[in-house]
């Protein structure tokens, strides 16, 4: 802990923390109620995260990812998820970002109908911004959330705010800052745990409900063991069962050969796939990184067109649609070019483009990262629904195949491609490193998702022993050079946040060293809370 704890009772150990922080959020009773989560479940999710390893060591010996056999009754059979709640059935511009007070209140207010309130890849989860966060929710479920700004006066929820939906952080991390019976808190807990405490009463009272998107699953069982989670709580705290509902990210490669598994194991709560497409280009370059002279091409040629990734988002619509589940797109993270006007018509061009592929394709929403593109998005989907969603949309002409899950591109890396992904993941970085997990970086509001990308492609392009396309070999030495000049570059350009230098140290060993950290944010995590 990164402070002198405070006990709360004999098994529950806090760190230190401000006065209102206890009052409004790490209560006794709420704290209980987290205890009382992670002492049932975190068992099973210590046996999941064994599971993920056991499962990627059988790719690594050469296996390839496949449609279970023994869930094929589940796959071919017919059944649909349970009803959706009415103010969840109009989903088409969702809008994501941080627990930040400003945020939260610009994005209720953006014209979205949906905003997710991020505990996971767009948040550092510095112990202020996790308990913090929970204290801007609760004011934004009971409408008294304002933010006073020194120069632009009060900012204040509109009448008719977005949807909220909370993205808790993923099974794989902890809450370090809380101790249940002498053991670090699972994170994934803790944020749900204390968001459907502290909300459940004054959401039910606004006709809304507990809403949910569920990060980085990999299989049924993690799907299941949410279920679970779901269950219990909602028993406990006396919520009708099916109160709870949930979308799930579908963003790693193991997760889209189990898709209607997932929705099967979370039938009462589930309510939609989400095409998390920037985690799940992270995730097959992780889960296939073994696979001998595999060299993908930079970053910017995988594209949503590419076969594995419009295979991947097609089978997700088919699916979803036959369960009466909403499928919904992935995300825009450009942000508005302010000073350039031409740049800025182009690269709202580009979003213009991406959701009508998407609304013509089936899908039944979006994401966007900023609020200049709501208005872009929407009329995108505005122009092809002919009601609130396309349910109505089977795919039928779609014949989900492995191969096609598994046929990443192949291409010859270039210097400025290697440059850019060693400049986004240490910018990145640091800036987390710094209590920032949502930041702008070349015109595009980039989360823990790019920095995976970016240093897991090195990574697997030194281990593949690829070459540039000028005949240079990528090896340690090479991206040692270079992120030593984009460092310097970097500085040069200034001012870059304090943390810079541990950033650069960090970013090089996760590129170069032989073993492979599953998550850039596990060793970053630690770096955080104890600097």
């Amino acid at each position: 802990m990164t402070s002198a704890p405070v006990a709360r009772s004999a098994a529950i150990r806090v760190a230190q923390a401000r006065d209102t922080w206890f009052d409004r959020v790490l209560t006794p009773e709420a704290l209980s109620f987290v205890a009382d989560l992670h002492r049932v479940f975190a068992p099973r999710v210590q046996a999941l995260l064994e599971a993920r390893r056991a499962y990627q060591a059988r790719i690594d010996a050469g296996a390839l990812p496949g449609f279970d056999p023994l869930t094929r009754v589940i796959r071919e059979g017919e059944w649909r998820v349970a009803p959706i709640p009415a103010d969840l059935r109009d989903r088409r511009v969702e809008i994501t970002g941080p627990v930040d007070r400003k945020m939260i209140i610009n994005a209720l207010n953006s014209g979205a109908n949906v905003f997710m309130a991020d505990f996971e890849d767009s948040s550092a989860p510095t112990w202020e911004q996790m308990v913090e966060g929970q204290m801007h929710l609760q004011d934004a479920v009971r409408r008294t959330i304002s933010f006073e700004h020194p120069t632009k006066g009060t900012y204040r929820l509109v009448d008719d705010p977005a949807v909220l939906m909370v993205r808790p952080r993923g099974w794989h991390l902890v809450e370090a800052h809380l101790e249940v019976d002498g053991q670090a808190v699972v994170a994934a807990l803790f944020d749900f745990g204390m968001y459907l405490f502290h909300n459940h009463a004054a959401l039910a009272a606004r006709g809304t409900g507990p809403y949910f998107y569920l990060p980085k699953l990999q299989a049924a069982s993690e799907a299941e063991l949410w279920n679970d989670v779901f269950v219990y709580a909602q028993h406990a705290l006396g919520i009708p069962q099916g109160t709870i509902k949930a979308t799930v990210l579908i963003e790693t490669l193991p997760a889209v050969f189990q898709m209607h598994e997932i929705l099967d194991a979370l039938r009462e709560h589930a309510v939609g796939l989400n095409c998390g497409r920037w985690d799940y280009i992270f995730s097959c370059i992780k889960t296939l990184r073994a696979k001998k002279g595999h060299v993908l091409p930079d970053r910017r040629e995988l594209t949503m067109t590419t076969r594995f990734m419009r295979s991947y988002t097609e089978a997700l619509i088919q699916t979803c649609h036959r369960r009466g589940a909403f499928a919904m797109g992935g995300m825009a993270a450009q942000i508005p070019i302010k000073d350039d006007p031409a740049a800025n018509e182009a690269a709202l061009g580009k979003v213009r483009a991406d959701k009508l592929r998407e609304a013509r394709a089936g899908h039944d929403g979006t994401w966007v990262a900023h609020p200049g593109l709501v208005a872009i998005a929407r009329e995108a989907f505005d122009s092809v629904l002919t009601g609130p969603n396309q349910l109505d949309v089977l795919r039928g002409d779609v014949v989900p195949a492995a191969s096609d899950f598994l046929a990443l591109p192949e291409g010859t890396p270039t210097e400025a491609g290697l440059r850019e992904n060693l400049s986004v993941g240490l910018q990145y970085l640091a800036h987390w490193l710094d209590g920032n997990g949502c930041v702008p970086l070349n015109h595009l509001m980039e989360d823990a998702a790019t920095a995976e990308i970016s240093r897991t492609q090195v990574w697997m392009w030194v281990q593949q022993g690829a070459r540039l396309a000028d005949g240079r070999a990528i090896d340690a030495d090479l991206v040692e050079a270079l992120l030593d000049e984009v460092a310097a570059g970097l500085r040069a350009a200034g001012p870059v946040p304090k943390t810079f230098s541990r950033a650069l140290g960090l970013f090089r060993r996760l590129c170069v060293e032989p073993a492979f950290a599953e998550f850039l944010t596990l060793p970053a995590y630690w770096q955080l809370v104890s600097p």
